[in-house]
């Protein structure tokens, strides 16, 4: 079969080649794939600027539904033909204090799909079984590929950060992941601003028509008068920080109440220089988010099956694999929104 493979370290190195088809060894699982997004952490690994292990060469891409092909032995509960995606964390050492309290993803022998273990960027992937989650009826394939970043996000808003309802929210970056991070922070009945740049301009009117209390460009608003005017002086209780942009986290500091909750969700790809004489002076509550758990996977798909988050609208592109290397640079152009590749397309 044909994968996206990164074939070796460093910058680069990454293409369409022929690999051997899997099969589903012991308390596995073998899924053809429906459909693959494109995360910004794919672009960390094409241009080897990630932190998070990476062991070529592998078949890339997480962010992935699919139905069950094959079952391998010792697994019970599942069938041919059900309709699943799949966690990321495909193995980690279970006895660490982060993985006997249920943070796997912290486990610092952490291994992931798409990174170390074969992923999705292919028609088919084998994964343990002990890593799916059965996708609730009314949930397409198509709208499911974007359940492992949903996942994430519902790990840093729900189980990271708290909210309540009339809190006043600001999401900065207006992407795939802001756009749904308003629509989990909506869901607790916060009020949300999101803020992009003029290049996110058709990325704001999305999260206008989604429900926004407020949608601005910080390049031409003043995102620190827009707060007070809306908080009444006294700053959002929330920033949810989703573009990686150290312009942004430096906003999203100057911008919140006294006591106020910081999550960082998006990612950097370098170091950046913080003011953490605002986070004592203020006594914020800063928090960074990596990846997710089992609790949040079933959050996310729960909130997927009662309409309070909608996937679809986020999902401008579809396009054959062999397109890729387009694919990945309309995202780092900032072209559409969540863009999904089609394996069976290569």
């Amino acid at each position: 079969m044909k994968a996206l493979v990164k074939y070796a370290e460093g910058p680069g190195n990454m293409e369409i080649r022929e690999v051997p088809e899997p099969s589903a060894g012991r308390g596995q699982v073998k899924i053809a794939v429906a459909k693959t997004g494109i995360c910004g952490s794919d672009l960390h690994i094409l241009h080897s600027d990630i932190s998070i292990p990476v062991k070529p060469p592998v078949v890339t891409g997480h962010e992935f539904a699919g139905t069950l092909c094959e079952i391998g032995p010792e697994v019970e509960g599942w069938k041919i033909g059900d309709r699943v995606v799949s966690e990321t964390a495909m193995s980690y050492c279970g006895s660490c204090p982060a993985c006997r309290s249920g943070f796997y993803n912290l486990c610092p022998e952490r291994k992931t799909l798409g990174y170390w273990y074969d992923g999705a960027f292919a028609p088919f992937t084998v994964v343990p079984a002990a890593r799916l989650h059965r996708l609730p009826d009314g949930v397409s394939l198509e709208d499911a590929a974007l359940a492992e970043p949903l996942a994430c996000i519902t790990h840093a808003v729900m189980e990271l950060t708290t909210i309540a309802p009339e809190d006043v929210v600001l999401v900065s970056g207006p992407g795939a992941v802001g756009l749904a991070t308003l629509q989990v922070a909506m869901a607790h009945g916060a009020r949300v601003i999101v803020a992009g740049t003029s290049a996110d301009a058709a990325r704001l009117e999305a999260a206008r028509e989604l429900g926004a209390l407020r949608v601005l460009n910080v390049e031409r608003e003043p995102l620190a008068e827009i707060v007070r005017e809306l908080t009444d002086g006294a700053g959002v209780d929330v920033v949810l920080e989703c573009s990686g942009s150290a312009r942004a986290v430096d906003a999203g500091l100057s911008a919140l109440k006294r006591r106020g909750q910081f999550t960082q969700i998006g990612l950097f790809g370098k170091a950046i220089t913080v003011s953490f004489e605002l986070i004592c002076y203020r006594e914020l509550r800063v928090t960074g988010s990596l990846g997710s758990r089992f609790s949040s996977w079933e959050k996310a798909l729960a909130l997927m099956a009662s309409g309070a988050v909608r996937t679809r609208p986020l999902i401008s592109h579809l396009l054959p694999m062999r397109e890729w290397s387009e694919a990945f640079a309309m995202f780092e152009r900032k072209e559409g929104l969540k863009l999904l590749l089609d394996p069976h397309e290569a």
